[in-house]
């Protein structure tokens, strides 16, 4: 007997590198900067931001840092982001309480397109408060 799969298991959730690899070029080119221009301030290779932002390479906290900082990003934002994208391919609602601008932070600016989706077949919807 094959045992039932929710529509949850179904799912295949994306790699984490690749994620936030998207995150880190959406924001790079709002700022309208280069691959060039960040990768000097993060000291590291334009090659290897370019891998890390195709989410080729798997950064370490380190270079995600150093690459948040040159971005003027903090870490807490791009893993907020990350959380929030997350939770909303399952279906779940997320409120960030604690964005200093809610217009600026991709998380809400998503939320907002979407809070309307309902929740996938057989599932309730959930919603994920973060605050301070």
């Amino acid at each position: 007997m094959t045992p039932h799969l929710t529509p949850l298991e179904h799912r295949t959730e994306p790699l984490l590198r690749r994620l936030v690899g998207s995150i880190l070029r959406e924001q790079r080119e709002r700022q309208r900067r280069t691959l060039r221009d960040v990768a000097e301030d993060a000291r590291v290779s334009v090659a290897y931001l370019s891998e890390v932002e195709r989410g080729r390479k798997e950064p370490s906290s380190e270079v995600l840092a150093a690459v948040c900082r040159a971005l003027g990003l903090r870490l807490v934002d791009l893993v907020g982001t990350a959380h929030a994208q997350l939770a909303l391919a399952e279906g779940r609602l997320v409120v960030d309480l604690t964005a200093p601008d809610r217009h600026e932070l991709a998380t809400v600016t998503t939320l907002t397109a979407h809070a309307d989706a309902p929740a996938p077949a057989g599932e309730v919807g959930t919603a994920v408060l973060l605050a301070a």
